[in-house]
């Protein structure tokens, strides 16, 4: 499977890019664009809201447990990086080929 998701690895854990959009109309993953993975949150980027919404919609869809993901990167961009733990690469391009197709 191929999708066009640029998924690196940094040890064993995974680095997801993801573009956030806050103030959406809702939460929820909305595809892939540009080599990353589109999540929507309704939280307003501002004291680290959207940044926790972000976290909860990644982590809800694609099935993690909370100490498997974390923000590494662009805690105040819209492009941020999460770190991603204790999954296969493969096993994570299964729930988010399934997390993006029901966004659809």
């Amino acid at each position: 499977m191929n999708l066009p998701l640029n998924l690196e690895m940094d040890g064993t854990a995974i680095l997801l890019p993801v573009r956030a959009q806050p103030r959406s109309s809702k939460n929820g993953i909305e595809g892939i664009h540009d080599g990353r993975l589109k999540v929507c949150v309704t939280q307003v980027p501002e004291k680290g809201k959207a940044n926790k919404a972000l976290l909860k919609v990644i982590q809800s869809a694609l099935k993690l447990k909370r100490s498997q993901i974390e923000l590494c990167k662009g805690e105040t961009a819209a492009l941020k990086v999460f770190r991603i733990h204790e999954i296969s690469k493969e096993e994570l391009y299964t729930r988010i080929t399934a997390a993006a197709g029901k966004s659809r």
